[in-house]
């Protein structure tokens, strides 16, 4: 059964022709010279089982990918350069709170690997690269965990093989950086090896969705590329949707959560005017959420988290002035958001200053400081923000995050303390209590009992309290 091509042809979108069967390959006159014994072989290795999948970067992207490939019957290799990372793994040890240390040991059980070593690049049969792409200090795009990796699985791949990116980056990332490198090594692309783009589309913590059930987009370099990155996933994933090209699947990524980024943007603006006008921004959201068309809810916070919708905008906002145009809307939302971090101090400032206190000398516990309620994932949390400008404001910070037992080591953020458990007296110790990050492991009515005084960023506390502050 040719299954990836019938996947594709399920899914083209309205006024795509796209065909991958392999007498239209040989039929296309811009491929005539084709010659699709790599290919063949490729599919059919991947549609019997027998291929080999290279998971490259072993986060919180590539570790429910390489689980999901295994449980789907098919050898992995796992990628990386943190030693400690692939020793925990080989040790069947999980290193992310959603992720079961007994999922590791069953993938290993299975055949599955870590390595730190990239010249073990042409085992596989797949290549699929997942690794971060933050921002420089310039608040532009940096590319360089792209680029090293590629260069070091690209001089040791070998014909047969497809190569997929699935870090979020600019339109034109595929063909601009990873391609010319292929090219380099005299690899032929679309005839020895397969080039795709897919982003990734993981909700670290997400009850309803996983890896297997979230539809996965791709576009090739070529047809035959496509057709390889479409035989790639629909053996892991349940709904492979295909676009014309690696631009266009770089451009959905960035469109998904930009859109998110510019709705929240929005609703934290609005609570900067409910705010003012002493109405509470919840009671509004909720109110509007009942209109069964033409809204969709989005709730306000102290700042954006997580790796994508803080940097995503910046990727195409930087692009876009290659082509000499100004992404105003995008760039706005993104001011906005990056201010909630500093509006939200000045509350907590107003807060204590109306109780006769200032922020300097204060002690003030910070719940929460996970990007999103119920992770233990750090990545862009505002809650460190947070943390950041209080201490620079002089105020004394402690913490309690039940997923956070102690302040990791991250990059450009240094804290030395470890998470305190919440006891009535421990509570009633702070002169504030910052709720950042609303887990569902907090006893919320022993908070509000026990707390001399909160400053509410979640819309927890929906009623009036004496001693709650909502910002």
């Amino acid at each position: 059964m040719d299954y990836a091509h019938e996947i594709v042809e399920a899914e083209l979108p309205s006024g795509l022709s796209l065909d991958l069967s392999k007498d239209s390959l040989a039929s296309t006159p811009a491929l005539n010279d084709f010659k699709p014994e790599h290919l063949d072989r490729l599919l059919s290795r991947l549609e019997k089982g027998t291929a080999v999948i290279g998971i490259v970067g072993l986060g919180y992207v590539g570790l429910p990918l390489l689980l999901r490939y295994t449980d789907a019957g098919y050898k992995v290799i796992g990628f990386d350069i943190d030693a400690g990372k692939v020793a925990k793994l080989n040790r069947g040890d999980s290193y992310i709170e959603h992720i079961t240390s007994r999922s590791i040991r069953d993938a290993c059980d299975k055949g599955f690997e870590a390595t730190t070593d990239f010249t073990r690049a042409a085992e596989p049969d797949a290549l699929i690269i997942c690794v971060p792409t933050p921002l420089n200090a310039y608040r532009e795009p940096d590319l360089s965990y792209i680029l090293d990796t590629a260069d070091a699985l690209v001089p040791h791949m070998r014909p047969g093989q497809v190569l997929s990116l699935e870090s979020t980056t600019y339109p034109g990332t595929t063909e601009e950086e990873l391609l010319p490198r292929l090219v380099a090594h005299d690899l032929k692309v679309g005839e020895e090896v397969f080039l795709v783009f897919s982003p990734e589309r993981e909700d670290p913590g997400n009850p309803h969705f996983n890896t297997r059930s979230i539809p996965k987009v791709c576009g090739g370099i070529t047809v035959p590329c496509q057709r390889a990155g479409v035989a790639l996933y629909s053996v892991a994933v349940d709904r492979v949707v295909p676009v014309s090209s690696t631009r266009a699947a770089e451009l959905t990524k960035l469109l998904e959560n930009i859109y998110r980024a510019v709705n929240i943007g929005l609703v934290n603006e609005m609570k900067i005017i409910a705010d003012r006008m002493g109405i509470d921004i919840h009671e509004v959201i909720n109110a509007a959420a009942t209109k069964p068309f033409g809204y969709a809810a989005y709730y306000p916070g102290p700042g954006l988290g997580g790796h994508c919708i803080p940097i995503d905008p910046f990727y195409l906002t930087w692009k876009a002035r290659q082509y000499g145009l100004n992404t105003r809307f995008i760039e706005l939302a993104g001011e906005i958001n990056s201010d909630m971090p500093r509006w939200v101090v000045n509350k907590v400032g107003e807060a204590l200053n109306d109780r006769g206190r200032s922020v300097r000398g204060s002690s003030i516990l910070v719940l929460g400081i996970a990007y999103k309620k119920d992770v233990d994932d750090m990545r862009e949390s505002p809650s460190v923000k947070l943390m950041e400008l209080l201490r620079e404001k002089g105020a004394r910070i402690a913490y309690s995050d039940p997923h956070v037992p102690v302040f990791p080591t991250m990059r450009e953020h240094r804290f030395d303390l470890e998470s305190v458990d919440l006891t009535r007296e421990r509570i009633a110790s702070y002169d504030l209590v910052l709720l950042a990050t609303n887990h569902s492991a907090f006893d919320y009515d022993l908070i509000q009992k026990h707390a001399q005084l909160i400053v509410d960023t979640r819309g927890v506390y929906s009623e009036a309290r004496p001693n709650v502050v909502k910002s």
